[in-house]
């Protein structure tokens, strides 16, 4: 017997038949490869991305014929792979201090892009008046190149930047987004702002609820555990998506047993109001409170002993204790007739206000912008933030409510004063035409949730 022959019986002796069949195969791979020219393995070489083959691990069972065996050698997994998509847009939301050539220089843009794009049309001073919140896209596809630029006020107002020969193209973004209606309620155990959180209704319509009762409720000193309110209000989504929560369109305020329910009405010069079912307005003509989170740390009281003067003096206004900052209202319409430090009110607020009347708020950390001498504001209109500046011992605001140049006691006085005008006898038809639909669903869901709420007391 020859050595080729002794060889051939000891690998068919210790070797199963299936395993030498697979490695006959891969050895017929192996010189394959071996014989392929240089250039292809070099052209394979410089794209191996291209095809990428991943073979399937093989177990054979001794029942497997051969003709199997090479069948599922010959199967493979063949996968084209894609280089990830690279987005090109880089993405910054404006934040309180920045200025666009900052911005520009951090998207790798230079202050000469900036003066083209500022200087390419007319529409394009649009940018000088971009404020915190607005988020502002850029399109670089080649470093340093900027073709386009959008520039979103809000999900659904903005403007797009479009590279053109003569500079940039602007374009106006309007997206219009799906209305959803929203209904909640809550019942008052400790605040009306606890109140609303425990329910997940979002801060700004509580405090807008309390602005719209401002003129019937006094919100520090008139609720009472177990009061409720119910809220309709609107929602926006854009493409599936919550984007925002809309205006309120009706609510209802139960303080100690009184009822008051507010409508959302739009009169025919496009002004927006609340009314109460009867057409009559919600909005008198002072807000209760100029502050919407406070306590009161001193009244009215022409008898008081000033505290850092330890002598009677008169207290005019009264004292609302809050953080520094809390933001300030003007309760009336009128025009700021002064907006300057002045002695020991510090940092102080007058509004004149038609009738005689006048308003100081006193002792402000800083004023709103665009508050100064000779403008006019509205009632709810924020005019400064609590501080305490001048002579105040701590962070607060003091009020006074002046009729005829003769100082009133804020807190009883507004019962005295008249509402603000109500809709005209011959727009009542257009007043009910225009809320009966919204305060009938308004009422239905009230009765609906108080049902729940009994059925549950029941059980």
């Amino acid at each position: 017997m020859d050595f080729a022959q002794i060889i051939k019986q000891f690998i068919f002796k210790h070797y199963p038949k299936d395993h030498l069949y697979i490695a006959g195969f891969m050895g017929v791979l192996f010189l394959l490869l071996l014989i392929i020219p240089g250039e292809d393995k070099e052209e394979m070489a410089a794209a191996p991305n291209q095809i990428t083959q991943i073979p399937i691990p093989i177990t054979l069972d001794e029942s497997e014929s051969e003709g199997s065996v090479v069948a599922n050698l010959s199967d493979y997994i063949v996968t084209e792979e894609t280089p990830a998509e690279i987005s090109l847009w880089q993405n910054v939301e404006v934040q309180s201090g920045d200025n666009l050539s900052a911005i520009f220089n951090k998207v790798g843009l230079t202050d000469q892009d900036l003066f083209l794009v500022l200087n390419s049309s007319e529409e394009a001073k649009i940018l000088n008046r971009v404020y915190p919140g607005y988020q502002l896209d850029f399109l670089i596809p080649i470093e340093g190149q900027l073709e386009q630029l959008r520039v979103l006020k809000s999900p659904l107002e903005g403007y797009l930047f479009t590279r053109n020969n003569d500079g940039y193209h602007v374009a106006e973004i309007l997206k219009e987004a799906q209305i959803h209606q929203a209904f909640k309620v809550g019942e008052i155990s400790d605040s009306l702002f606890m109140a609303g959180q425990r329910e997940q209704i979002p801060a700004v319509h509580i405090m807008e609820m309390a602005n719209i009762f401002g003129g019937v409720i006094d919100f520090i000193l008139d609720p009472r555990i177990g009061d409720q309110f119910s809220i309709l209000y609107n929602e926006q989504f854009l493409d599936g998506q919550f984007i925002g929560n809309g205006e309120i369109l009706a609510t209802r305020f139960v303080n100690q047993g009184r009822v008051f329910t507010a409508v959302r009405y739009i009169n025919e010069e496009g002004e927006v109001g609340y009314f109460n079912p009867e057409g009559e307005s919600m909005r008198k003509a002072f807000l209760r409170n100029p502050l919407d989170v406070f306590r009161i740390s001193s009244n009215f009281n022409p008898r008081r002993r000033h505290p850092i003067l330890n002598t009677i003096r008169a207290h005019k206004g009264t004292d609302y204790a809050a953080p520094s900052g809390t933001p300030i209202r003007a309760t009336g319409d009128g025009r700021v007739t002064r907006a300057t430090l002045y002695g020991s009110f510090g940092n102080l607020v007058i509004i004149q206000h038609a009738g005689g009347f006048e308003t100081k708020y006193a002792h402000l950390s800083r004023f709103a912008n665009g508050i100064s001498h000779g403008d006019r504001v509205r009632q709810g209109e924020v005019i400064g933030y609590v501080g305490s500046t001048g002579g105040a011992t701590g962070p607060h605001l003091h009020y006074e409510f002046l009729v005829n140049g003769v100082h009133q006691n804020p807190r009883t006085v507004l019962d005295r004063l008249p509402k603000a005008v109500s809709i005209e006898p011959e727009e009542m038809d257009r007043f009910h035409e225009q809320t009966s639909t919204l305060l009938q669903q308004f009422e239905e869901l009230n009765d609906s949730r108080l049902l729940s709420l009994n059925q549950q007391r029941a059980e």
